[in-house]
């Protein structure tokens, strides 16, 4: 892989017509690995002609040809995945098992994706009036965008991108500026898969290339994953120029222990959602909402638990948890505890000094438990996006249900419970779109919706699944009348 990387337009790599280059560093040293171009709104305008061009040719051929290639992008990631697990690792941080997992989950929706000549298929009614027919048919829009974020390098992509091309849409991928090493040795793999010039396109980049594909006019439909504040900003940038956009925002996600709760299970997979990939993930349990007694049970299990995890590179077999991505993330997420402490959490668990021989210069932060967190802090009304877990005891589940319903974010709530009433209610009242009882990480397979509430979500239709199809197709009514006699004149 060459040390500064290029662009993949046309079915060719080439240099951004943008000269400033942005260091990628690998947060486990802190030494730079390539350098990427910042790129600009030219390089977007290359892209999207090529791709536009190209989807004449694509939209015309049959799904059924189309999913070929999507078999043959399966076997090549699989063949691939400890090589690109690897880059994922060196670059983002997470442990080498978490970036495998990464890539199972991505290999799912490649799966269901293929089976987009069923997905695709509509209604049909005869005879909604006598000799008329009516019927549905779903047709591709042009030319998609995925703007990808830097914590799933691997996965999140592919949430959108099998989908689209399956779908009959031609696809830019832009990657994260800090985790742009996986995604462009993808690339390179898929080279060998033939696909027609300008199908599939990946443009490297900052803001002025998420801009210039908001206002792309080639590019009628848009992905993106990452914080709310700019969720907000796409999402309104692109519905301003007439675009579909689905934006996938922040979250405070938590975790509902109930009296009633199996305590090691729940003990064990709540650590393991805490602190894994760093909680750099946006289904990770951020607060734990005790009720009742609960918490003298689980609290002092949950912080044992915690402090047996091991902290350091992710290419060592035995490390639990690697380095937050930036030096300025880790400086974000102290700052962060810091405010919880002042304004009257208890400090249960201190990771901030934790040192990792060898990697001085990493970016590392041990697992941290914050205590008695009152739910008008910052810490818990924020975002932290870093292995710190807060708690807050409350008295019923209704009481829960009610903090998690007047928190800003949407995204996950988790309840455990052996009570099907208190599942029950749970799932039905709690405001967030992915719901798991009994489960830590609530996250869909790929044959459901990817969902969100609130402002974790913007737009109307999520990634993967049914979802999928619908916001890479439009559908076009069709009312027919045939008559004999007309027939019989010809």
């Amino acid at each position: 892989m060459p040390t500064v990387l290029k662009n993949y337009i046309n079915g060719q790599w080439c240099e951004s017509r943008s000269s400033t280059l942005i260091e990628v560093i690998n947060p486990a040293t802190g030494q730079r690995i390539c350098r990427v171009p910042a790129g600009c709104s030219q390089d977007i305008a290359d892209a999207a002609e090529s791709a536009n061009q190209a989807w004449e040719i694509w939209r015309n051929t049959p799904a059924i040809q189309r999913i070929q290639y999507l078999f043959k992008m399966k076997h090549v990631l699989e063949t691939h995945t400890d090589e690109i697990a690897a880059i994922c690792t060196k670059e983002c941080g997470k442990t080498f098992a978490e970036s495998k997992a990464e890539m199972t989950r991505a290999l799912e929706n490649i799966e269901v994706a293929c089976g987009i000549p069923t997905l695709m298929q509509s209604v049909f009614s005869e005879d909604i009036a006598t000799g008329v027919d009516e019927f549905v048919i779903r047709q591709p829009l042009g030319v998609g965008a995925c703007i990808s974020p830097f914590n799933f390098p691997i996965m999140i992509p592919f949430w959108f991108m099998p989908y689209a091309i399956a779908c009959g849409n031609t696809y830019i991928i832009k990657p994260s500026e800090k985790v742009p090493m996986t995604m462009t040795r993808i690339f390179e793999l898929f080279e060998t898969l033939n696909f027609p010039k300008g199908v599939l396109n990946m443009v490297h980049g900052g803001k002025e290339v998420v801009d210039a594909i908001l206002e792309n006019p080639f590019i009628p439909a848009i992905s993106f994953v990452g914080s709310t504040p700019v969720a907000k900003h796409v999402y309104q940038l692109g519905t301003l120029n007439g675009k579909r956009v689905q934006a996938q925002g922040g979250a405070k996600n938590a975790v509902v222990v109930m009296p009633d709760a199996e305590i090691e299970t729940t003990v064990r997979i709540i650590v393991d959602s805490a602190f894994g990939c760093a909680g750099q993930r946006c289904l990770a349990a951020s607060v734990v909402i005790t009720v009742g007694d609960v918490a003298e049970k689980i609290t002092g299990k949950i912080v044992k638990l915690a402090q047996s995890k091991k902290t350091g590179n992710g290419m060592v077999g035995e490390v639990d948890m690697g380095p937050v991505i930036t030096m300025e993330s880790k400086e974000r997420i102290l700052r962060l505890i810091q405010s919880g402490i002042d304004e009257g959490a208890e400090l249960l668990l201190d990771g901030r000094d934790v040192k990792v021989t060898g990697f001085e210069d990493g970016n590392f932060i041990g697992p941290t438990i914050l205590g008695k967190v009152s739910a008008e802090s910052e810490v818990y009304k924020t975002e932290i996006f870093g292995p710190v877990l807060s708690f807050i005891n409350v008295k019923t589940l209704d009481e829960a249900i009610q903090l998690i319903n007047l928190n800003r974010y949407g995204n996950s709530a988790c309840i455990f419970t052996r009570s099907g009433a208190a599942a029950r209610k749970f799932r039905h009242n709690a405001l967030a779109g992915n719901i798991g009882v009994n489960i830590g990480v609530a996250a869909p397979m790929a044959f459901f919706p990817f969902s969100g509430w609130k402002e974790s979500f913007f737009g109307d239709l999520h990634g993967q699944s049914s979802h999928a199809v619908e916001f890479y197709t439009q559908t076009k009514v069709v009312i027919e009348r045939w008559n004999e006699e007309w027939s019989r004149k010809f």
